[in-house]
């Protein structure tokens, strides 16, 4: 789904960002967005070796 984004539509994303939430809200939205993404590999890393170690 996102690899057929390109440069051009990844710029347009940023600029409509910048323009809905502004410059000072993009650094919490950005480490939100972050930490988000973290707990859910850690979760999903999680669930895979559980599963694992039931297979064994």
């Amino acid at each position: 789904m996102l690899q057929n984004i390109g440069i051009p539509g990844l710029i347009l994303i940023v600029m409509l960002a910048l323009i809905i939430f502004g410059p000072s809200k993009l650094p919490e939205i950005g480490r939100a967005f972050g930490s988000t993404l973290r707990e859910f590999k850690q979760s999903t890393k999680g669930i895979m070796d559980d599963n694992h170690d039931k297979d064994k």
